[in-house]
């Protein structure tokens, strides 16, 4: 169960649940009303896991993929080949942003410039806020790390 304070967004979120579950038929308009009530006036997120505890889990909205450090990229190098077209074009040095910034670019995608975008772990342990490192012992005070 997790300590940390619920934010409006999962409080929404939680009602948002409940209310699907009471047009699948799942829920009494009366449980509805006293599940919402609850899910408004939680102040943790251990307080709203209860609520959607015997729900079957809500089907996802597939994700948008971020493609914007593509776009950036592309259109960087356009520019950076016109000015060298504009200068002269002599040595073709925008060759060495191309490289540095595509290996980049390429790394981020997983090797695909057009495959699905990658998914977030739902494990919140492993989510970025919260490391499990971060409870590790100090050097020298005799505890094993986690």
């Amino acid at each position: 169960m997790s300590e940390l304070l619920a934010s409006d967004a999962d409080r929404e979120r939680t009602a948002e649940r409940l209310r699907a579950a009471a047009g699948d038929g799942r829920l009494t308009p009366a449980e509805l009303e006293e599940r919402l009530e609850t899910a408004f006036t939680a102040r943790t997120d251990a307080e709203l896991e209860p609520l959607v505890a015997d729900l079957p889990p809500s089907p996802r909205e597939p994700r948008r993929c971020d493609r914007s450090h593509e776009r950036a990229y592309v259109a960087t190098m356009v520019l950076l080949v016109a000015i060298w077209a504009l200068t002269g074009a002599g040595y073709f040095w925008p060759i060495w942003p191309m490289l540095g910034w595509g290996i980049g670019v390429v790394a981020d995608t997983g090797g695909r410039l057009r495959g699905p975008c990658r998914r977030r772990s739902s494990n919140r342990a492993y989510s970025t806020g919260r490391l499990p490192s971060s409870r590790a012992a100090a050097p020298g005070s005799g505890e094993q790390p986690l």
